[in-house]
């Protein structure tokens, strides 16, 4: 009988785990485990560390992505305005039902000493006069400005600028090895926070996760259905035939939480079953695995209003709207790979002003969220496919209404 290694165990397993057994600790040796909440910041201070060089090279990264515009840009156009209209639909409903479910209110949470006194964007400083300085300040804004102005220059510089997106290219892939290196420690600082949080709060986290979880569950059947629908009832085509021939995609993806990974079955779906021409595939499809996250959007939207309310923030129209732009940036510029969303929540956290130690208890329920996620956005993708081919009278309308 093989032996199972602590070691091996998915991330998500562990995390899990952790969380179990933090609260367990905390509700036994309540106020005999406070001393966690410095290991508990300890991880909070790894993620901020890596905060913003993901902002910078995934953003760059991201436009850069784009190269091809110049040969398809009226496909490049139509593509990107579908990806960050439903993006920001996405990100809206996800707001509006973790409004009016009101979650995350029941917590109270204390704002931390280092937390800003308030959340008002201050968009005189959204112009990033010294990029640097403004990395080094942890000012988000100024940084995803200035990262898609420069991923925008490697694009147009042409032939010039492509030695520089390849560089960035490979400086994303040891990014993103540097968060897996931090999230390798998301065991123990989930732990370490739902010890401390339970001891101090009791179990009205657990509630409040769960409410989390639903909303972001409701919102992406709703992104799924009436969303995606309704944009395929504008086109001039009957959704049922998409949301059928999507069913196995769908279930690939939930399994896998990567778009990436869920890329091949993407394209052969569009191709083979919805009648996507190859080269309107080939172009939209890879570009939306790296951009276009309708999940993450709506799932950062609804983290937003749970920490404004555990927190006692009452978000003003403005300062949602700016959610909701950093919360599309952050989509775009997010790998198509799991665990990621933990690091660009971060960045819109900050963006208006919001504690990040909030991360710790949604770190725990992160691997279930992201499995409903990648099934909005790997279906995201494909819907943008055939309306992009559908506008370009280049789908098979035969092959789409088929059985």
């Amino acid at each position: 009988m093989r032996k199972i290694s602590l070691v091996n165990l998915p991330a998500w397993v562990k995390i899990m785990t952790a969380m179990l057994l933090g609260v367990l600790c905390g509700g036994v040796f309540r106020e005999h485990v406070y001393w966690l909440k410095y290991v508990g910041d300890g991880f909070i201070a790894l993620i901020r560390m890596v905060v913003m060089p993901v902002i910078f090279v995934s953003l760059v990264c991201g436009v850069s992505a784009m190269r091809d515009m110049a040969q398809m840009r009226r496909i490049a156009g139509k593509t990107l305005g579908i990806y960050i209209v439903t993006m920001v639909l996405a990100a809206v409903l996800a707001m509006s039902l973790a409004s009016w479910f009101d979650i995350g209110s029941s917590l109270q949470y204390s704002r931390p000493d280092s937390s800003p006194a308030q959340v008002t964007p201050d968009w005189s400083g959204l112009m990033p006069l010294n990029p640097v300085k403004a990395m080094a300040e942890g000012l988000v804004l100024p940084v995803m400005l200035f990262a898609l102005f420069f991923g925008l220059a490697i694009n147009l510089s042409g032939e010039a600028g492509r030695p520089v997106a390849q560089f960035f290219s490979a400086l994303n892939q040891v990014i993103f090895k540097l968060v897996q290196m931090v999230l390798f420690f998301a065991p123990l600082g989930v732990f370490a926070l739902m010890a401390w949080v339970t001891a101090d709060s009791g179990f009205a986290l657990l509630s409040q996760l769960a409410a989390l979880v639903g909303t972001l569950y409701l919102s992406c059947l709703l992104v799924l259905t009436l969303v995606y629908g309704s944009i395929l009832c504008l086109a001039g085509l009957n959704p049922l035939p998409f949301m059928a021939k999507m069913i196995p995609l769908q279930l690939f993806a939930f399994s896998t939480c990567s778009s990436n990974a869920s890329l091949p079955l993407t394209m052969e779906t569009a191709r083979q079953r919805l009648g996507v021409q190859a080269a309107i595939a080939a172009f939209v499809l890879p570009l939306g695995s790296t951009i276009n996250m309708n999940g993450l959007s709506a799932y950062l939207g609804a983290v937003a209003i749970f920490a404004a309310n555990a927190y006692g923030v009452e978000l003003s129209l403005l300062q949602k709207g700016m959610v909701v732009a950093t919360t599309t940036l952050g989509a775009i510029g997010a790998a198509g790979v799991p665990g990621t969303g933990l690091v660009v929540m971060s960045l819109v956290l900050a963006a208006v002003g919001l504690p990040l130690e909030i991360i710790g208890g949604i770190a725990a329920v992160d691997r279930v969220i992201d499995m409903i996620n990648t099934p909005t956005n790997v279906s995201g993708d494909t819907l943008a496919a055939v309306l992009v081919a559908k506008s370009e009278g280049e789908l098979e309308q035969s092959v789409y209404a088929g059985s």
